[in-house]
């Protein structure tokens, strides 16, 4: 019997996040990507919810999350999240998922808080200040784009599918591997006032972002938790980079490709994805 999924508002003082809630058991925190929301684990959380006690929140400034004026560097992000799981859900330690930018979100708060986090899973993104190249020479030309002050805002006004429609259609695998029906759920919530100013935000953030991880990383050292990098292989999928970034800021790493899979990972090859995390997360 599938998991009845629930969704749930927490006011965070600043913030009100948006999450989804399903199971029981050890808990398991999954922090989703752009230009997506929690729905992106759709296909994940209810294999994972049989054994565990699952938590997705919106990320601040997406989805059905609140859209504050500040706060988009992943260590602010990070701290939401935080203050979710740990003080409005009193959950002391748990499983920590991130996919795209919810993996950079997943680091600093493994970095922040490592006595809490048991285990940490990063899929198709590398982590900014570990060294390597975030945007792989401009290959992901958007980043710069969605950096830039104003412009994207005036360019995508009203133009909120187009962009989401390019992003499914050629970052993944398969043009297709993103259906319609499920477009119209991420449609809903970019096109709301705000969100796509939010959005460009967590982009700009980036050298903060790498700034705050090399801080981090030289007070504290490389992660000690074990940790599970996977990559997509094809399109824009991050393939090994994934696992040669982390093994850059973390001690016990393990990992490598998802197969036929481009960037929408959780979407694309769901079952992989979630027999892989439940291996991890027994082993």
């Amino acid at each position: 019997m599938s998991a009845t999924i629930q969704r749930h508002f927490a006011d965070l003082g600043g913030v009100t996040l948006n999450y989804l809630a399903a199971g029981q058991g050890e808990p398991v925190v999954l922090i989703h990507g752009i230009p997506q929301t929690s729905y992106e684990w759709r296909h994940i959380i209810p294999t994972l919810a049989e054994t565990y006690s699952v938590i997705a929140p919106d990320m601040r400034g997406l989805g059905d999350s609140s859209r504050p004026a500040s706060g988009f560097d992943k260590k602010t992000i990070a701290d939401d999240i935080w203050r979710l799981v740990h003080d409005h859900l009193r959950l002391n330690n748990f499983f920590l998922v991130g996919h795209d930018w919810g993996g950079p979100t997943a680091f600093s708060l493994a970095a922040q808080h490592p006595n809490a986090v048991r285990k940490l899973a990063i899929l198709d993104v590398v982590i900014p200040g570990d060294g390597g190249d975030f945007s792989q020479g401009g290959r992901r030309w958007h980043h710069a784009l969605f950096r830039t002050a104003d412009l994207p805002e005036k360019l995508f006004d009203g133009r909120e599918e187009m962009l989401l429609d390019w992003f499914f259609e050629n970052y993944g695998h398969r043009s297709d591997c993103i259906p319609r029906l499920d477009r119209e759920e991420y449609y809903r919530t970019y096109k709301k006032l705000g969100t796509m100013r939010c959005m460009f935000e967590i982009y700009r953030a980036l050298p903060q972002d790498a700034a705050d991880n090399k801080a981090m990383l030289e007070h504290s050292g490389k992660l000690k938790m074990p940790v599970l990098a996977l990559g997509g292989d094809k399109s824009f999928g991050r393939g090994m980079e994934t696992l040669e970034s982390l093994r850059r800021v973390a001690v016990d790493v393990r990992g490598g490709i998802i197969p036929d899979c481009g960037h929408w990972v959780t979407e694309e090859q769901p079952d992989f994805v979630a027999a892989e995390l439940l291996k991890f997360f027994a082993e």
